[in-house]
């Protein structure tokens, strides 16, 4: 498994760079994935994260876009808003989770 250092944190990656340890995540590197791609996070984004990892946590795999918005209860229009363009795709990113299902 490939990895990569991303401040002074050596973690584990996949091809397309999601993290493959979700162990290694931590609030601080988090800050530092969002930075990476554009994004400051704010309560809300929190919000979003802190869902889907606890989701991640008893589900084993990493939440649609719909299960995020039905379940995690926060609406798609809020999503698309806080991770531009690839909501999903951009949120288990940060959160240090797999790649969705069903994302390209």
């Amino acid at each position: 498994m490939p990895t990569t250092t991303i401040d002074g944190h050596e973690i584990h990656v996949n091809e397309e760079g999601f993290m493959t340890e979700p162990g290694e995540w931590t609030e601080d590197l988090a800050k530092s994935l969002a930075a990476q791609i554009g994004i400051d996070l704010t309560d809300e984004h929190w919000k979003a994260i802190r869902f889907l990892r606890d989701d991640y946590a008893h589900e084993g795999e990493t939440a649609t876009l719909r299960r995020i918005s039905v379940v995690g209860g926060i609406p798609t229009k809020t999503l698309f808003q806080l991770f531009p363009q690839k909501p999903a795709k951009k949120l288990a990113y940060v959160a240090g989770l797999p790649k969705p299902h069903g994302c390209v």
